[in-house]
């Protein structure tokens, strides 16, 4: 199923005023003045940010550059290290995460809850992933129409899934895309044996080569994609996901009467908000703990200009067109993009928690070694006049999330 890579921007839009922000697409990109396209919308600062197309932009640098894979083990104690989507500024080397909607901390894991009516939560990793291998123990959520994530998603959308489909507790969908090219023939329903996934605690594996794709529950392989699988003969191409990935972690209501009647039907149907989740804690939750992320080198014959970030540089959006860089990943403000990363006055995170009063909830990271860096930077906001209402849209969205 597509998963939810821009269902939290697309919500939270639909909440605001955004009549003046030019959409934008492959065959009609972002112009100068808002050049960097965000779940088919154009505009700058956080626009600019992870999830940026460039494929869709202005330009290939309308973006800023992707902060480099980061080997790391990920513990949850408290939120520190974690920052609203629309504060961030890019610099992955103070903030690990960023989070929309309900996030908390509870029993030394992250819950990510989704309060009656509302789209859930997504908590998204900043340091982008190259090939690699990625874990994490997760408990889904339950209940038909509740979906439960664990993804790589690229900014020209490639992606690698698991998706948890709340009515099915003892089975994952494992599932992949290239481009954004939707082909559901690509997912495959994988057992989850000992107890189901709600109440026990799984492993779950992503081994990301560029020759091979791994899909393993508890230590046990069980599904291989090959790149050699996926040629598309017309195209001249291999459909195979190939471009640096951000982890995104995601609870979202696939049965929301909002969606579409194949989305819906896929869930399983609309969503019981009486159901028991709801009346005993007043959400629903999944919770995720101990994240490791082992960084592969890149490919052979790579072109390594540094060790800071990823950029690309055609836009046929292949693995052999990406390139390692120095160049910075920080906006000084979030009125800033890609085309001059400093055009604006340097803002500070404080700046930008006197904006707006959102919510604070909780979870953090716990850092080992790292493979690259990113300049030092403030994370904060300075929004662009339509994202200004999306502001406040995001404050209303975390002020539950103290739950």
């Amino acid at each position: 199923m597509r998963p939810v890579a821009t269902l939290f921007l697309a919500a939270l839009a639909a909440a605001t005023v955004q009549a003046t922000a030019p959409t934008c697409s492959a065959d009609d990109k972002c112009p100068e003045d808002y050049p960097c396209c965000y779940s088919g919308m154009c505009g700058v600062g956080t626009y600019c940010l992870g999830g940026c197309n460039p494929l869709d932009s202005y330009s290939l640098d309308s973006c800023a550059p992707e902060p480099i894979c980061k080997n790391q083990t990920y513990t949850f104690t408290n939120m520190d290290n974690a920052i609203l989507y629309d504060h961030y500024l890019g610099n992955a080397t103070e903030y690990d995460w960023v989070y929309s909607g309900y996030p908390k901390i509870q029993n030394d894991s992250l819950w990510l809850t989704m309060p009656n009516g509302t789209t859930g939560s997504l908590f998204a990793l900043n340091h982008y992933i190259w090939y690699g291998k990625i874990s994490a123990s997760i408990k889904s959520s339950r209940t038909k129409g509740v979906i439960t994530g664990f993804i790589l998603m690229s900014d020209d959308e490639d992606e690698i899934d698991y998706e948890w489909v709340g009515y099915n507790l003892t089975s994952v969908q494992t599932n992949f895309y290239f481009q954004g090219i939707e082909n559901y023939t690509n997912e495959v329903t994988a057992a989850v044996s000992d107890g189901d996934t709600f109440d026990d605690w799984h492993t779950y594996t992503i081994d990301w080569k560029p020759e091979t794709l791994e899909w393993q529950i508890d230590g046990v392989t069980m599904r291989t994609l090959t790149r050699n699988s996926t040629y598309n003969a017309t195209a001249g191409r291999y459909q195979y996901p190939q471009t640096p990935s951000r982890l995104e972690m995601s609870l979202w209501p696939g049965g929301s009467e909002a969606e579409g009647l194949g989305t819906i039907e896929w869930a399983g149907g609309l969503i019981d908000w009486n159901s028991t989740d709801i009346e005993e804690y007043g959400y629903f939750y999944a919770q995720y703990k101990n994240i490791t992320i082992e960084c592969y080198p890149a490919p052979a014959g790579t072109i390594d200009d540094g060790d800071v970030s990823y950029v690309y540089t055609s836009d046929s959006g292949l693995s052999s067109t990406i390139e390692l860089s120095g160049n910075s990943t920080v906006l000084n403000n979030l009125e800033d993009t890609g085309l001059n990363m400093t055009a604006g006055s340097k803002v500070t995170a404080s700046d930008s928690s006197s904006d707006s009063s959102s919510g604070s909830s909780s979870s953090s990271g716990s850092s080992s070694s790292s493979s690259g860096s990113s300049k030092s930077a403030a994370a904060s906001h300075g929004q662009w006049a339509v994202q200004g209402s999306l502001v406040a849209a995001v404050a209303a969205v975390v002020a539950l999330s103290s739950l």
